[in-house]
């Protein structure tokens, strides 16, 4: 009996020293990789702040030798947020938007499809999705149209549900359904673009190839 009770005090010794160690110990643990999480995520952002501005710049130049030179800065940038911050979709999105200004869809397409996987996905907003989901329709269609229409016009549905009945979606849409053959359901898509931008060229043009103007 005697020795059974002096097991227990040693299990219960223990079980003190197991939980000081632990209230000690591993709250530091978790607040020094929450402060290296947090160190990472800023430093992300940083190259993710100063991608989006060449990126930016590279749109507005009309130097296409200077505008290429911008998109590389941001494509660099946003590799080096990626590296940072792996699960982070808003770099990926960067990467590819600078890989699609430098022309190289395909890669620029793989990209999306990264950031749009899951978990990735869950952190973009509803809008942010939608966008990203019409811009991986636009070079899907870019980079192989016959295998990937359908899928495309899943996205394009999908994306202006989320973004709000935009006028170059609805367009591309149009185009999607046009190339199908599904006269009826482009001639939907391009007077919807109508009516969102009255003056839209490509719209007509759409509406004026299905004779319908």
């Amino acid at each position: 009996m005697a020795f059974i009770d002096a097991a227990i005090q040693v299990l219960i010794l223990i079980f003190a020293v197991a939980m000081f160690i632990a209230i000690q110990y591993f709250p530091k643990q978790a607040l020094t990789k929450l402060r290296t999480k947090n160190r990472a995520s800023l430093q992300s952002n940083r190259h993710f702040i100063q991608g989006t501005h060449f990126l930016a710049k590279a749109k507005s130049t009309s130097h296409k030798s200077q505008s290429l030179s911008l998109a590389k800065n941001a494509l660099l940038e946003a590799e080096t947020a990626i590296s940072l911050s792996p699960r982070d979709p808003a770099p990926l999105l960067l990467k590819a938007l600078a890989l699609d200004l430098m022309g190289h869809k395909g890669s620029a397409l793989k990209a999306l499809e990264s950031a749009l996987s899951s978990p990735r996905v869950k952190s973009l907003e509803g809008r942010e999705r939608g966008d990203a989901l019409i811009k991986r329709a636009e070079l899907k269609m870019a980079v192989n149209r016959r295998r990937r229409v359908d899928s495309a016009i899943d996205d394009l549905k999908e994306g202006v549900k989320l973004s709000g009945e935009g006028e170059r979606a609805l367009c591309l849409l149009g185009q999607c359904y046009e190339w199908k053959g599904m006269r009826e359901d482009a001639k939907w898509a391009f007077g919807e673009a109508l009516k969102v931008q009255p003056g839209s060229v490509e719209a007509r043009n759409g509406l004026d190839r299905l004779g319908l103007q």
